[in-house]
């Protein structure tokens, strides 16, 4: 739609229900408090719109019509290409519409209705209406380059730690939290030189000599050295997230039974606490 068709809708929609929803400041537009009331229940109304067509297309059985989810950059890159090769070949019908998000903001994607699966890290706690399915155990490493202090003898130790700074993802992240609570079981409480969302990036800093980190196994090769402190053992859980309330497509189900033939794991589905 043109921005003026927009604004017409816009305007329509403030006339018929006989109240301000935007306050338009020059070229800025911010909702109102009655606009904040509705965006969420409009959300819910769509979401709903969206949950009937899945419903009434999924009568045919056939796997076709669109498949949106949501995964975090580092699985997308590193987990799903093989797994969504073998779906595709086998069902073409299928539209698959990949969102690569943070896996805070892609669970409550789920939550919101806006993508039918989350395929990442999973959260320590799930809650109700979401549901997870673990699919890949994800052992976590503390690194340096070859040429960090912390790679000589004897210097990888809790203490050792503390006295250099740490490259870490962000502190809203759920790997964030998992990394935390494990280093604080052994007192380290590192100075954080830098953070992101973007394992990549940080694993780019920490080739380059910027601090250590703690970044998946899957990604130690020649230019990062594994620190072998006792102790210390870490560990996340990458998995997809669905929503039981809201009817998953046929295409979203059968994806389901391919993550579950593909990805090895035994662990079974995880509800509410």
């Amino acid at each position: 739609m043109t921005q003026p068709a927009v604004s017409k809708r816009l305007a329509a929609l403030e006339a018929e229900l006989d109240t301000r929803l935007f306050d338009r400041l020059g070229r800025v537009v911010r909702l109102t408090e009655a606009g904040s009331v509705l965006l969420p229940r409009a959300r819910h109304i769509l979401a709903e719109v969206d949950d009937t067509r899945r419903a009434l297309r999924n009568l045919s059985g056939a796997i076709t019509g669109p498949l949106t989810l949501a995964t975090s950059h580092h699985i997308g890159l590193h987990r799903l290409p093989p797994i969504l090769r073998i779906f595709s070949s086998r069902h073409p019908q299928a539209q698959l519409d990949m969102r690569f998000m943070d896996s805070e903001v892609a669970s409550a994607a789920v939550l919101r209705g806006e993508v039918e699966l989350a395929i990442i890290t999973l959260p320590p706690r799930i809650e109700a209406p979401l549901e997870a399915l673990p699919l890949w155990s994800d052992p976590l490493a503390a690194v340096v380059t070859s040429a960090h202090p912390l790679a000589k003898p004897g210097a990888a130790t809790p203490e050792g730690l503390n006295g250099h700074p740490a490259i870490l993802p962000s502190e809203a992240t759920f790997t964030r939290h998992i990394i935390e609570a494990g280093l604080a079981r052994l007192g380290v409480a590192p100075p954080v030189a830098f953070s992101t969302n973007y394992l990549e990036t940080i694993k780019m800093m920490v080739v380059v000599g910027l601090g250590w980190s703690v970044l998946p196994r899957t990604m130690r090769d020649g230019d990062l050295v594994e620190l072998n402190i006792a102790g210390l053992r870490l560990e996340r859980t990458l998995g997809v997230v669905r929503h039981t309330g809201h009817t998953l497509s046929n295409a979203a189900r059968t994806l389901l039974a391919t993550l579950r033939e593909l990805s090895g794991y035994s662990a079974g589905i995880k509800g509410a606490d």
